[in-house]
Order: structure tokens, then sequence, then C-alpha cells
């Protein structure tokens, strides 16, 4: 693999979450090439797991024409400097209503490295317990809580178009038991 280095960068446009433009490069044989890119400040998601449940969310997904997305609970990084974990744990709270008393860490991935930096975190959280005052969503946030069992797991996956989701449970399955 050749190295490359970063030579420059445009915006061409900027939202509420993300900037799309063009950024260039150079790779170490001196040749240079202009991709489209999308900057995106990256996301967790949270494999929420009791011993009889995932638990899930369902909301729609507008912009992929998705009435009722099935998806773990996910959020993005919207609190700049805040440490991934903490993330994870508000998220946890204001999508389905709950703590954690176990975090782990099982996996980091780009879901679409050919024009987007996003990088998602996923992680495993354990010892859930009720939070006080319950699930407090953002105002523009649909969200179905789904509590899914376990035994049917393979029933969720085959329900899901969602990348994160999809590698979530896929973990769940290759690692319980």
């Amino acid at each position: 693999m050749s190295a490359f280095e970063q030579t420059g960068d445009a915006v061409a446009w900027e939202g509420r979450v993300i900037r799309a433009g063009t950024a260039s490069y150079r790779h170490a044989d001196g040749v240079e090439v202009t991709q489209d890119r999308i900057w995106h400040p990256g996301a967790v998601a949270m494999l929420a797991v009791d011993p009889e449940y995932v638990w899930l969310v369902r909301q729609p997904r507008e912009v992929s024409g998705l009435n009722d997305s099935l998806e773990i609970p996910a959020g993005k990084r919207d609190r700049p400097g805040e440490p991934l974990l903490d993330l994870a744990k508000r998220e946890l709270v204001e999508e389905i209503g709950k703590h954690a008393g176990r975090w782990e860490e099982i996996v980091a991935f780009y879901p679409n490295p050919g024009f987007s930096d996003e990088l998602v975190t996923i992680f495993l959280a354990t010892e859930l317990s009720d939070a006080p005052g319950g699930a407090t969503p953002d105002d523009d946030e649909r969200i179905e809580i789904v509590r899914w069992p376990l035994a049917q797991l393979d029933q969720a996956i085959a329900a899901t178009q969602d990348a994160k989701t999809l590698i979530g449970l896929q973990w769940l399955r290759l690692n319980s038991g």
C-alpha cells in the first residue's frame, strides 16, 4: 500500500451535522488525486443487553425513505471534546432510558470510507437499570423503544437494514453463549 498526505480541502457546503466538499491528496509516487468528501463528527452506538433482551429503537429515517428503521441506540458527537464513553452513557439514557453498570468498547468502523471520515464506535452496555425520568429523546426524534428477545436475535438481524445495527447484532450473535 502506498502512503499519502492530504494537500488541501475545499468545503462547498456546511450543514447542522456535516460539511461536504473536496479534498486533495498526494501519494508516495507523486500522483495527486481529488476526492469528494464528507466531514462528520463521528458517532457512538450502544449494544444494550440484559439477560433476556437486546434493547433496540425503531424510528423513521426520512433521508433513506425508511418509515421504521430498527436500530441499536446511537448518537452523533455533538459536544466537541466529549469522551466517547460519556457520549454513549448520555445517549443510552436519552434513547432508551437506561443506565449500564458495565461498558465495553467492542468495535469502531468507517461506514463509508470512500467519501466520509465518519467513525462509529460501538459499546456493549450491560447490567442495565432504569434511569430516573426514563428516555428523553431530542424534540426532532420519534423513537419507539423495542425490547427484542435474545432468543429471536436472527429475526432482529433480518429485520434491519442499518449497518451499525447489523454489525452490533452479528457481534452479539458471535459472542453470546
